[in-house]
C-alpha cells in the first residue's frame, strides 16, 4: 500500500527504498553511504595507503582544471576585448571626441587589474583569506559573477551625463574583481599542485585557451562590425557563463575517485608531518614559508622571467607594430588582431600542450632557454614598432612583416612551453605536504612577472623614442604605418 505500520506508527511511503545518491555516471561504484550528499566526505578515509592510483577517467579532472584556467583569465581578457566599447562609445563627449578618461583607459585598467592581483596572490599564501579551499574558490567566483552583472547593467544604461561616475565605478569593479581573482587563481594553482605534473599545466593551458577564445571573438567583431555596446554585453555575458561553469564543476571534483585519491595522499603527508612534529615536542607544525621559497626559488625565478619577457612586449609592443609591406596578405585592419592577439595566444596554447609529448630541459637547466628569451625584447623593438602619439627615432633593423610574424610565433610557443615546465617543476622541488604552497608561490610569481612586464612596456616605449644609433654602410627603412 501507500504506507506500512511499525509499532503503531505510520511510516512514509517507500521508507525501505535506498535514497537517491549523488554518484556521477563516470564512476564504476557508488560512494560509501556516509558520503551521501557530501556528508562526512574525507578523502583520507576513502583510500588507504596501499590503494592503487585510479585513472582520471575521460580526463574529467584535467578538463575541469583547464576550465578553471580559462576562468582565471576571463575577466582580464574580456575587459581588454571590450576596449573599443569603453574608449569609442562610453567615454566620448557629445561631439564623439575621446575624453581624458578614454586616453588613459588602458593604463588605469592595467593597474586596477594587476596591482590587486599581485598583492592578494602573495597575501593568500600567508593568510588563508576566506577560509578553506572551497570558501576561497566559491566565494571568489561569486564576487566576480555579481560584479560582471553590475558591468552588464552599466552597459545597458545611458551614462553620457555621468561619464566620470561610470569610469570610476568601472575601475572599482575591476579592482574588486581582480582582488577576488587573485585569491581564486592562487588557490586553483595550489589545488592543482596536489595532483600529478600535467594538471598544473592544465591550468596554464586553460589561461591560454581563454586568450585564444578572446582573440577569435575580437576578429569576429572586427569582421562583422557589430554595435559596440551589444558586443560588450555579449563579452561580459560570456565571462559570466564561464565563471558559472567553473562554479558548478568545482563541486563535481570531490565525486571523482582520481581527485579524492590525490587529496588522500596530500592529507596523509600532512598527517605524517604533524605526527613527526608532535613526537619531537614541537606542537602543531607551522608552514615553513621561507624554507619553501628558498627550495623553490630557481623555478619561481623561471616563472617570473617567462611572464616578464612575454608581458614586456605583449600586447603593447606587438599591438603597436605596423604592417608596412604593400604585398603582405593580411589586410591592415586585421593585422594586429591576427599577428598579435591570435598568433600569440594560439601558439602559447600549443606550447602548453608540448610537455605532454616531451619535457626538455630538466629543472636544473631550464633557466638557460628562459633567460635567452630576453633577446626577444630588443628583436621586437627593432621591428616597425611605433608607440601611439610618439615619434620613433630608433632605427628599424627588422624590416619584414614575415620576420615579425615569426617572432610572434616564437614568443607565443616559448611562453606557453616554458611557463608550463616551470609551473610543473616548481611544486616538485619541495616535499609533498608543501607542494600546494609552492604551487601558490608559483602563481604569485606568475602574476608578479606579468605586473613587472606591463611596467617595462613603458621602458620599451621610451627606448624607441629616445635612443638612436648609426651603422656605417647600412641604410635604415623609412616606411611607416600608413600602408
Amino acid at each position: 500500500g501507500d504506507s506500512t505500520l511499525c509499532g503503531g506508527e505510520r511510516q512514509p511511503f517507500l521508507s525501505n527504498v535506498e535514497p537517491v545518491r549523488l554518484t556521477p555516471s563516470w564512476e564504476q561504484s557508488n560512494l560509501p553511504k556516509e558520503e551521501l550528499n557530501f556528508k562526512n566526505v574525507h578523502a583520507f578515509e576513502t583510500f588507504d595507503g596501499d590503494t592503487d592510483p585510479p585513472s582520471d577517467r575521460l580526463a574529467l579532472v584535467f578538463m575541469t582544471l583547464t576550465l578553471h584556467g580559462v576562468g582565471t583569465l576571463m575577466p582580464w581578457n574580456m575587459f581588454i576585448t571590450a576596449y573599443s566599447y569603453f574608449v569609442d562609445y562610453k567615454l566620448v563627449d557629445e561631439f564623439g571626441e575621446k575624453t581624458d578618461y578614454a586616453n588613459d583607459f588602458l593604463s588605469y585598467v592595467g593597474y586596477a587589474s594587476q596591482l590587486p592581483n599581485v598583492i592578494f596572490n602573495w597575501l593568500n599564501i600567508f593568510v588563508q583569506i576566506g577560509g578553506g579551499t572551497t570558501c576561497r574558490i566559491v566565494g571568489s567566483i561569486m564576487v566576480e559573477v555579481v560584479l560582471f552583472i553590475v558591468t552588464v547593467v552599466l552597459a545597458m544604461v545611458d551614462s553620457s551625463n555621468w561619464q566620470g561616475a561610470f569610469f570610476w565605478t568601472t575601475m572599482g569593479c575591476i579592482v574588486v574583481i581582480n582582488i577576488a581573482n587573485g585569491i581564486y587563481q592562487n588557490t586553483v594553482y595550489g589545488m592543482a599542485a596536489r595532483l600529478p605534473f600535467k594538471y598544473t599545466g592544465a591550468v596554464i593551458l586553460g589561461s591560454n585557451i581563454s586568450g585564444t577564445f578572446t582573440a577569435i571573438i575580437n576578429i569576429v567583431a572586427l569582421l562583422l562590425a557589430p554595435n559596440l555596446r551589444t558586443s560588450a554585453i555579449y563579452y561580459f555575458i560570456t565571462a559570466l557563463f564561464v565563471l558559472l561553469a567553473c562554479f558548478d564543476t568545482y563541486f563535481a571534483l570531490p565525486l571523482n575517485r582520481f581527485f579524492r585519491y590525490h587529496e588522500a595522499q596530500y592529507e596523509k603527508a600532512q598527517k605524517a608531518s604533524s605526527r613527526q612534529a608532535a613526537s619531537s615536542g614541537l606542537g602543531k607544525p607551522r608552514v615553513p614559508h621561507w624554507f619553501i621559497f628558498k627550495k623553490a626559488f630557481p623555478q619561481l625565478l623561471n616563472v617570473f622571467m617567462v611572464f616578464f619577457v612575454t608581458l614586456a612586449v605583449f600586447p603593447a609592443v606587438l599591438a603597436d607594430t605596423c604592417r608596412t609591406e604593400e604585398g603582405f596578405f593580411i589586410p591592415t585592419y586585421l593585422y594586429q588582431a591576427i599577428t598579435c592577439y591570435l598568433t600569440f595566444n594560439l601558439f602559447a596554447m600549443l606550447g602548453n600542450m608540448l610537455p605532454g609529448l616531451f619535457m626538455w630541459p630538466g629543472p636544473r637547466f631550464l633557466c638557460i632557454p628562459i633567460f635567452l628569451r630576453l633577446l626577444l625584447v630588443p628583436c621586437f623593438l627593432f621591428c616597425h614598432y611605433y608607440p601611439i602619439n610618439r615619434e620613433r627615432i630608433m632605427p628599424v633593423l627588422i624590416d619584414s612583416d614575415w620576420a615579425y610574424w615569426v617572432l610572434s610565433v616564437v614568443l607565443g610557443i616559448t611562453s606557453g612551453y616554458y611557463s608550463s615546465l616551470a609551473m610543473m617543476y616548481c611544486p616538485r622541488t619541495v616535499e609533498p605536504e608543501h607542494a600546494p604552497v609552492a604551487g601558490m608561490m608559483a602563481a604569485a610569481s606568475l602574476i608578479t612577472g606579468i605586473f613587472a612586464g606591463i611596467n617595462f612596456q613603458m621602458v620599451c616605449s621610451w627606448l624607441v623614442t629616445h635612443v638612436t644609433f648609426d651603422v656605417p654602410g647600412l641604410e635604415f627603412p623609412t616606411r611607416n604605418c600608413t600602408v
